[in-house]
């Protein structure tokens, strides 16, 4: 159960500190209807990672050997699992510091029901390619990790608890404290916008260079 932890860890982080949610959360919280659409994004963010999590953690199951070891099946995902994050850390440092039109879903969240919100959150966490990919291999190193049942509920409950921190705090921090908070929110999202690709960059590499470590490992 410990070593799963730790596998997952820095996993869950990665999905935290991606900027993009965080941002997105931000300019929902600073928009007319900053409760009900933050809290829609929030839960649907939560949703979108156990959704992910849970459908590998199910299909890795059936990938481990008779003594309860990963496979070599589940050791070459991890291996391409992270050799993928290193094409996508590679491409975003190349593009870091250039001028990028902001998508149009964030020009349109102040408009957001807390129903697109929560649709927004979902695939944030379950269709983003970045975010996918790592919930993909929380749920392989969970499922092919020949847990017993509550083991696999709390190792899940841990990777989300993580993950969906940096969305989740700042939503319930403004609905307790919203006029004490709208302003350092404001600065950080102006410092994720400016500092977003590198941010992302740097920790989508170190994320690959972990799971090819690991998928080599279990070769």
């Amino acid at each position: 159960m410990g070593s799963v932890i730790g596998d997952l860890l820095p996993l869950a982080v990665g999905v935290a500190v991606s900027p993009i949610p965080i941002i997105a959360a931000i300019l929902m919280l600073l928009s007319k209807r900053a409760g009900s659409t933050s809290v829609g994004f929030a839960l649907g963010w939560i949703l979108g990672i156990v959704v992910a999590t849970v459908i590998f953690v199910l299909l890795s199951s059936k990938l481990g050997d008779s003594e309860g070891d990963p496979s070599a099946t589940v050791s070459w995902i991890k291996l391409a699992l992270g050799v993928l994050l290193l094409a996508f850390g590679a491409k975003q440092w190349r593009g870091r510091g250039g001028e990028h039109e902001t998508p149009k879903w964030m020009q349109a969240i102040d408009d957001m029901t807390a129903a697109k919100g929560l649709g927004l959150g979902f695939a944030l966490a379950a269709i983003n390619p970045k975010n996918l990919m790592m919930c993909i291999a929380a749920g392989i190193s969970i499922g092919s990790a020949s847990l017993g049942s509550g083991e696999v509920v709390v190792a899940i409950l841990v990777f989300t608890i993580i993950a969906a921190s940096t969305v989740c705090v700042p939503v319930i921090g403004y609905l307790v404290a919203a006029e004490r908070l709208r302003g350092p929110l404001a600065k950080l999202k102006v410092w994720l916008q400016d500092n977003n690709a590198t941010v992302m960059s740097v920790l989508i590499l170190v994320i690959g260079v972990v799971l090819i470590g690991k998928g080599i490992g279990g070769l």
